[in-house]
């Protein structure tokens, strides 16, 4: 009765061994952090891209120094077509081949709906929404010719619940739209055996975030007071999931929202 249970493929369900993986902004915050466990798990490749230099020198330093490796660096504005394609060239050339994509960049903003500009909304479906398609879209071609790949979006739980007390309807908006773009394209592409999942982090302390909490300190007990947890997430706390969807560990899961959020959205 147990004669199907290989456990020689159970030891190796989180090893990424030869895998070659691609994460937008990995310059720093949860990026960096995914990154750095992609290439922990054995990874074989890690491609980091980011419209801006200094960050991307700044991560490259900072894998070298710590575990002595130096991923590719590619600049690039994800929100634009002509840019995502070339830099997606790019890496293929380089790796031969693309087998986890990891779209992990973004922008956020308070602004109360009746004042929003029509430049502010653009702004955040550009870099949010449009960026992580085209990015799915230049990286799926390639996984769709390989016949497999993994492809994980980090949107928010901002995309299943309202936060309060900030308002950020285009925020909220553009993340929702990334979990259904997500469900969407693993549809698509599952006779393709490509993966497509999404990861929903709750606050995370990360460089913007902690710059927030310091200019509105009242906002850190609020928010802490409504995670069961009792604490913010480090981006550390996102890897595991990131790793997970990443390996043949999930390899029967696509079109998922795993929610990383210290339990916020139970209530």
């Amino acid at each position: 009765m147990f004669g199907d249970v290989d456990v020689a493929l159970i030891r190796k369900l989180f090893d990424l061994s030869g895998r070659k993986a691609v994460v937008t902004g990995g310059g720093g915050g949860i990026g960096l952090a995914i990154s750095l466990g992609l290439k922990e798990y054995n990874a074989s490749e890690i491609a980091l891209i980011e419209p801006f230099e200094e960050k991307l020198k700044a991560a490259s330093k900072f894998f070298e120094e710590t575990i002595g490796y130096e991923p590719l660096t590619v600049i690039a504005d994800v929100s634009k077509k002509d840019q995502v394609e070339e830099a997606v060239e790019k890496i293929v050339e380089e790796f031969g081949r693309i087998d986890i994509l990891v779209n992990s960049h973004g922008v956020f903003q308070w602004m109360e709906a009746e004042r929003m500009s029509e430049e502010d909304w653009d702004k955040m479906i550009d870099i949010n929404l449009k960026g992580v398609f085209l990015m799915c879209q230049a990286v799926g071609r390639h996984m769709i010719r390989q016949k497999g790949g993994k492809i994980i979006n980090i949107a928010s739980m901002s995309g299943v619940i309202v936060n309060k007390p900030q308002p950020q309807s285009h925020y909220n908006s553009s993340k929702a739209a990334v979990i259904m773009l997500t469900k969407s394209l693993a549809a698509e592409w599952s006779k393709y055996n490509i993966n497509v999942n999404c990861i929903s982090p709750g606050y995370t302390l990360t460089p913007p975030v902690e710059k927030l909490l310091k200019q509105h300190p009242e906002y850190e007990k609020m928010w802490v007071e409504l995670i069961p947890l009792k604490r913010f997430a480090k981006p550390i706390d996102i890897v595991g999931a990131a790793i997970f969807l990443a390996s043949s560990a999930s390899d029967y899961i696509t079109g998922q929202n795993i929610i990383v959020d210290g339990g916020y959205t139970i209530w």
